[in-house]
């Protein structure tokens, strides 16, 4: 089910860059409980985002819609600070930064 969750979060785009919160580096950690709540540690690109309530948003209602899932738990976090080196090698390409 974990695995169904990241390729669910690859489908949520930041609105401000055209690349998925997962491969953008968003997103620290998944945590599956075994009563089924799913635990999500996150950041944004900058603290003072102003998407931030839509995107948090999204994102609860994406993971909430994996079949099995009971509840979502989202701790929007800024340690450590998200910097484009936690971006995946894909989301470099995309944005031409390789």
């Amino acid at each position: 089910m974990e695995s169904e969750i990241v390729n669910r979060l690859k489908y949520v785009y930041d609105p401000e860059i055209p690349v998925n919160v997962y491969d953008l580096g968003l997103i620290y950690d998944v945590e599956l409980t075994d009563d089924l709540k799913v635990k999500i540690r996150m950041t944004l690109t900058a603290p003072n985002c102003p998407m931030a309530d839509e995107l948090i948003r999204e994102i609860h209602e994406t993971v909430s819609a994996v079949k099995g899932v009971r509840e979502v738990e989202i701790n929007l976090v800024f340690d450590p600070p998200w910097d484009k080196d936690m971006m995946s090698d894909e989301a470099r390409l995309e944005l031409g930064l390789l």
